[in-house]
């Protein structure tokens, strides 16, 4: 269905979508150059607040997925600005890392409540009669998530646009920016976003209470399949590979002596790259299978590193040329386009077929919090060899030979934990239409 097409109500979440990543990508992309040259914060405390920050959105996406069902998605929509609002300040506070590492939490946990409440209210769009007929439609129509695939890329482009103009100012004219958009955002669904539909209570009577009671008893059943949580656990390395954009880029481009206002136009790509090949690199994992769409993936993850740890230099050298970070950044974010809608579409795979539909939402927050505690143990390590490194002056590009072998560790053991897991299905068509929303 054409944006113009798509419901008022729907298109002011699409909106609140793009002002949200605009909010959020003009400031995160720059923290860990600020906390390093404007606060003297070392890599290992970067690397910290960094993680911390992907871990406790990640790990709390299924605690917000909750909390929107009991309170209603515009609550926690409008919650989740507010807590992100308070994060922004507590960083703008910061002298030191405490603080630092608070605001990062707080930012994290705005996200967690911001993020599934959305999709969820927008699921209604997508299919809002839960009727057959509906469904049959939904084959001839464009999903609605494909719309919020693209206005959260627009807004991925014009944040980190907007954080580099301010870069010259600081951090915390960053921070402002920040906190007014979400201050606008807030107070705008307040006005336009309806109260819960009155439909929903009704759909809850007759869809959930038959099922509660097997959801109850098997709400953890996914912790006890061993298998899914080897998968979980090794699939959560393509969130670790994705996060060294915020990362190991901005570290490269000041070892490298070049201007943290360079991580604007390298941001600038990987959205473009996301905008234009999300689609074609999809289909090629489906024609793949998944397999061999996980492997390829993870390849090209260890290829970026193998890259970054080849051209990497010593602090301080003379400034050096960016072209080396352009490769880095285009192969992360292929194996990151192919591997994503791969492997959410092989998570429902796992879950039992006689258990409830409504069980799927803690296999898929299982999933996130994996990557959530990849994410904050891998950048602690990353930070830790970062300062040895530097400290004892070994080879530059000794940091990224773990992450180059961990992706291709994965590579070659993540197909096999699927052969042996029977019942795994391939990606559907709905996969190209869902790419990362869950890291932002």
């Amino acid at each position: 269905m054409p944006f113009r097409d798509q419901g008022s109500e729907t298109r002011t979440l699409l909106g609140a979508q793009l002002v949200f990543n605009i909010g959020f990508y003009a400031v995160v992309p720059f923290l860990a150059g600020a906390m390093g040259t404007e606060y003297g914060l070392d890599a290992t405390a970067v690397g910290l607040v960094l993680g911390a920050r992907t871990f406790s959105q990640q790990g709390m996406f299924l605690l917000g997925g909750m909390l929107a069902d009991r309170w209603g998605a515009r609550r926690a929509v409008l919650t989740g600005c507010l807590v992100r609002i308070v994060g922004y300040a507590t960083l703008a506070a910061a002298s030191g890392f405490p603080l630092f590492l608070l605001g990062a939490v707080l930012t994290g946990a705005g996200g967690a409540l911001f993020s599934p409440a959305l999709e969820s209210r927008l699921s209604l769009a997508d299919q809002p009669a839960g009727t057959e007929a509906a469904s049959r439609g939904r084959g001839r129509r464009r999903s609605v998530f494909v719309w919020l695939a693209i206005t959260g890329e627009i807004g991925a482009v014009l944040g980190p646009v907007l954080g580099s103009a301010l870069l010259g100012w600081g951090i915390d004219a960053a921070l402002s920016l920040g906190i007014g958009v979400f201050a606008v955002v807030t107070v705008l669904l307040w006005w336009l976003l309806p109260a819960e539909p009155a439909r929903r209570p009704p759909d809850r009577d007759e869809g959930v209470h038959a099922a509660v009671p097997a959801a109850a008893g098997g709400r953890w059943a996914c912790a006890r399949d061993r298998r899914f949580v080897v998968f979980c656990a090794l699939a959560g390395t393509k969130m670790l590979a994705y996060q060294q954009l915020y990362f190991a880029v901005p570290v490269e481009l000041s070892r490298r002596g070049l201007d943290g206002a360079w991580l604007g136009p390298l941001f600038l790509l990987a959205s473009v790259l996301t905008l234009a090949l999300q689609l074609p690199v999809s289909g090629a994992g489906r024609r793949l299978g998944p397999e061999r769409a996980l492997a390829v993936g993870f390849v090209l993850e260890a290829g970026a590193f193998t890259w970054m740890a080849l051209t990497s230099v010593p602090p301080g050298a003379a400034a050096g040329s960016p072209a080396p970070l352009l490769g880095v950044v285009t192969l992360l974010i292929l194996g990151h386009m192919l591997l994503t809608p791969t492997i959410l579409s092989l998570i429902p795979s796992f879950v039992p077929a006689q258990g409830p539909a409504a069980g799927r939402g803690v296999y898929y927050g299982l999933a996130a919090t994996c990557g959530g505690v990849t994410v904050l143990a891998g950048n602690a390590v990353l930070g830790q060899l970062l300062d040895l490194t530097d400290r004892h002056q070994w080879w530059p590009g000794t940091p990224w030979t773990p992450l180059v072998l961990l992706a291709l560790l994965v590579a070659a053991a993540l197909p096999a934990v699927l052969r042996g897991h029977r019942g795994t299905r391939p990606a559907g068509p709905s996969s190209a239409a869902v790419p990362s929303t869950g890291t932002r």
